[in-house]
This record gives structure tokens, C-alpha cells and sequence, in this order.
């Protein structure tokens, strides 16, 4: 056999099998959006034969003997070439699964289905105790994982490196600590400052329909292509990439409080961008997949916060604003702006502000490590956790519901995902600066609504690429410069200052 049909076979393969994964795919997203609540364990079993069947395709040692030929050959010579990258990668997702058995792999996906189900019903109730056996199981199914993936330093690096590859504790460990040692002080002078913002007016009637068509007309001036795409409603808004041509958007609404709905669906439409930006030629190969969720989280972080909630946004939008939502008549837009971008400590992740919201990803890095480590016991989450929102934030707790059942990530397995919040944060400042600096300044572009060069530029630099650079390498010739938490911290700082008068 030759390289080249070695090759051809290879992405025949690596298509089928990314063809079985988005029919899985699916299954979740209708999991989380219509499917009846006693549908439950009969997903749970659909999903774990999906998982089984996609494993099984991937991990069949034919697959590395077909690589060995195209390792061998001309075809990976440049670097940066398709063929090399998708070898590259390849051979990284090859090596990975065929360490981890067929029954762990299946049983993951079963207890996820599960999993997912008790956390629904534990949330509302505050019900730690009904959540935490399946907590219990899911951690002992992620040790085993990472036990068989093997590792090097820490058990935790196994598992973030299916989110962000080539991630580790031993580097995470000081750019969080640069991130504390700066937002801690600037959260406490903020808190200090005699300048408020006027909350009240966020807090208004907000009719769920005018949310929806608000929010949905933004996302598609950005640029979200709602005929590869729609939006639906969830408990924890989320983005799916299902395949070319598909990609569902998820967000939730309250009717009493703006924010909720509109920043979750910029949030998911930076997201959805990407997935759409990605070349649909490459789909099934790792030229068609996203890079990293920390890159992935780039994309959402930026749109959201740099252009959504920015005073030129704002100065082009906020008549459209008052029309859509009578309750804002009245409002000053510098006003509307000061209070969207309020700063105060908070019980939730996903609706905290910029200046706080990498403290509670720093809390879940300490907890998830504690948890697989053995160093916390399942049952004393709670109590650490509330400790731990003290210490960062100030501020405790009053149920679990707030507190350490907020998050749908663990019953979903995702153990090593928060912390690419984090660097998503990260790479977002220096990405929007970059921009800014290539496009000779976004705000002017923004506040006229023109949407289109950004999007453009963000598509040449990180979407077009898929996986043909590694993470660090792709911020790194997007910008200019190596993952550094200095410059999202002087925009922070300079942002802040400017709006609470510090």
C-alpha cells in the first residue's frame, strides 16, 4: 500500500467515525433540549452503544498500521501541511484511545446520561446528597481513565489534555496564581468604591419572546449563520457543533432579568462562529476540528465581552435596545453600560462578571484536583467548597443550588474543562488586541454595527486552521506573543478604574 492510499483510507476512517460521533452528538443536544424526562435511561444506554461503536472504529489496529505508512512518508515532510497535521493528530487520538478500554469507555457514557439526569432533578432541590453517589462514581470511572491514558507529573494533566492539549497542572498553577494576586485586589477596590452602578434597570419586565428575536438578530449580525444553525432553550446554555451545516445553539432566559438570556447567546454565537468557521472540506479530520476548548473559549469570551459588552457596542445599539424592551425608556445608555458591566462578587460562574469570573474557575482547578487526588471526600464538597468562595470571593453560599451544583460539568464527566475558561479569557484579551492593532481599531467598526472584519479577521487567524497549529502555537502567530495573563489584566485594571473612578 501506498502513502497516499494509506492516507485516503485513513480520512475515509477518521470521517465515518466522526460521522457516528455527531449522531451521538445529537442525542445529547436532545438530551439537554427537548427529550422527556423519562427518556433517561434508555439514552443513557443509546449513548454508551454510540461511545462503544465511535471507540471501536477508532481504535482498530489497522489505524496504526496505516499511519505507520504515512509517518514514513513525503506526505508529512511540511509540517504545517494538512496531511502532516491530520497525521499529527491522528496518531496523538490513536495512541490515547487504544489505551482505554472498550468497557470503560462505554460505562463513561452511560454514567454521564445518568449522571446528567440526577443532577437535573438534585439542582432544583438543592439535593447534594441525592447528586453525590453518581459524583462518587463518575470520579472513580475519570481515575481510571487517566490511570490508563497515563501521565507524567499530576493525574490532572491526563484529563485536561482532552480539552487543551499538552496543558499541565505544573504550568496552569502560576498563571492562576498571577490571575489572584491581581483580581483579588482589584475586586476588593471596586467593592470600596463610592461610584455604583444602577442595577435596578436590569432587573426590569423583559418579555421572553423580544429576548429571543434581541438576542438572535445580534448573534447573526456577528455573524452566526442561522441557516447552518438555531437556538433553543436550556438549563445551561451550551454550543454543539453536530457537523457541517448544523450547529445548535442553547440559552436560557429570565424574564425579569436581561443579562441572563442576551450575554449567554453572544457568549454561545462566539462558539458558534467558530464551528461554522471551521472549512467544511476538512470535516472528519483534525483540519476540521477546533483546536482546544481554550481556543474555543477565545472566541466566545471575546465576542461577549469585548464587543458585547463594550460602550460602543452600545452606542450603536442601545436606541434598538429601548425599542425592543419598553422598560428601558428612560434609561441612559452610559448608565446601561456602567450596569452591565457591574462588579460584584457572585454565587455563579456563568453570571459573573469579567473582574471575578476567573476566581471561580481557579476555585473549580483546586477542587477538581483535591476530589481525583483522594485529598477531598465526596461528601465534604459542600463545606470546601463554600470555603473556598469565602476565601476568593467573600461571599458564601446559601444552598447548594448555588454553590456546588451549579455546574452541570461534572455529571457530564468533564473533569479538566474549567480551567480553559481561564485561558480562554486569556487568549481573548490578547486576540481582541491583536485585531484591534491589524484592523486599526475595532471601536469605530463596532459602533457602526460592521461586524464583518473581525469576524473575518478572527477566521484567517484561528478558524480556517482547524488543528494544524497546536494551541499555544496558533495564539502565538495570531498574535504575536505567548499565552500571558498581563494583558487581560491591564484591561481589567484600566476598564474598571475608568468605570468605578479607582
Amino acid at each position: 500500500m501506498t502513502a497516499t492510499q494509506a492516507y485516503s483510507e485513513l480520512v475515509r476512517r477518521s470521517r465515518e467515525a466522526a460521522l457516528l460521533g455527531s449522531a451521538a452528538s445529537l442525542l445529547a443536544w436532545d438530551q439537554e433540549t427537548y427529550m422527556p424526562k423519562g427518556g433517561g435511561e434508555h439514552r443513557g444506554e443509546q449513548l454508551a452503544l454510540m461511545a462503544g461503536i465511535v471507540h471501536q472504529r477508532r481504535t482498530e489496529p489497522v489505524i496504526g498500521e496505516l499511519l505507520a505508512v504515512a509517518e514514513a512518508s513525503e506526505l508529512v515532510a511540511d509540517p504545517e501541511s494538512p496531511e502532516s497535521a491530520n497525521v499529527r493528530e491522528w496518531r496523538r487520538s490513536y495512541d490515547r484511545a487504544t489505551k482505554l478500554p472498550a468497557k470503560l469507555v462505554e460505562e463513561l457514557a452511560r454514567t454521564e446520561s445518568l449522571a446528567q439526569q440526577a443532577w437535573v432533578e438534585a439542582k432544583p432541590k438543592s439535593d447534594f446528597a441525592a447528586f453525590a453517589p453518581w459524583l462518587e462514581k463518575m470520579i472513580g470511572l475519570k481515575k481510571a481513565q487517566a490511570e490508563a491514558i497515563g501521565y507524567q507529573e499530576h493525574l490532572y494533566d491526563a484529563l485536561i489534555d482532552d480539552y487543551e492539549p499538552g496543558a499541565k497542572v505544573s504550568e496552569l498553577r502560576p498563571l492562576f496564581v498571577r490571575l489572584r494576586e491581581r483580581l483579588a485586589p482589584l475586586v476588593a477596590k471596586i467593592g470600596a468604591a463610592s461610584r455604583k452602578p444602577d442595577e435596578s434597570m436590569l432587573r426590569r419586565d423583559f418579555p421572553l419572546e423580544a429576548q429571543r428575536e434581541f438576542g438572535s438578530k445580534t448573534a447573526a449580525e456577528f455573524g452566526f449563520d442561522f441557516e447552518r444553525g438555531r437556538l433553543d432553550v436550556t438549563s445551561h446554555p451550551f454550543c454543539m457543533g453536530v457537523g457541517p451545516g448544523d450547529c445548535r445553539l442553547t440559552t436560557r432566559y429570565d424574564a425579569g432579568y436581561f443579562n441572563d438570556g442576551f450575554f449567554s447567546i453572544l457568549h454561545e454565537a462566539g462558539h458558534g462562529m467558530y464551528e461554522q468557521g471551521l472549512e467544511a472540506a476538512h470535516y472528519g479530520t483534525p483540519m476540521g476540528e477546533a483546536v482546544s476548548l481554550g481556543v474555543h473559549e477565545t472566541q466566545s469570551r471575546l465576542w461577549e465581552n469585548r464587543v458585547g459588552r463594550s460602550a460602543a457596542f452600545w452606542k450603536g445599539r442601545f436606541a434598538s435596545a429601548q425599542g425592543a424592551f419598553p422598560s428601558l425608556k428612560g434609561a441612559g445608555r452610559d448608565a446601561f453600560h456602567f450596569a452591565i458591566n457591574a462588579v460584584a462578587p457572585t454565587f455563579i460562574r456563568v453570571d459573573a462578571d469579567e473582574a471575578t469570573y476567573n476566581l471561580h474557575v481557579i476555585l473549580r482547578f483546586e477542587i477538581e484536583q483535591d476530589l481525583l487526588t483522594g485529598a477531598l471526600p465526596v461528601a465534604d464538597v459542600p463545606t470546601a467548597w463554600n470555603a473556598k468562595m469565602e476565601e476568593l470571593l467573600g461571599v458564601t453560599p446559601p444552598d447548594d443550588r448555588r454553590g456546588c451544583l451549579q455546574d452541570v460539568h461534572w455529571s457530564a464527566g468533564l473533569f479538566g474543562y474549567f480551567p480553559t475558561y481561564a485561558l480562554g479569557n486569556i487568549g481573548a484579551a490578547q486576540l481582541a488586541a491583536a485585531a484591534d492593532r491589524d484592523l486599526g481599531g475595532l471601536d469605530a467598526t463596532i459602533e457602526k454595527g460592521d461586524f464583518g472584519a473581525l469576524r473575518e479577521w478572527l477566521r484567517d487567524r484561528v478558524h480556517r486552521h482547524g488543528m494544524r497549529y497546536r494551541p499555544g502555537d496558533l495564539l502565538r502567530r495570531a498574535t504575536g506573543s505567548a499565552l500571558d495573563p498581563d494583558l487581560l489584566l491591564s484591561q481589567l485594571e484600566a476598564k474598571y478604574g475608568a468605570l468605578y473612578g479607582i
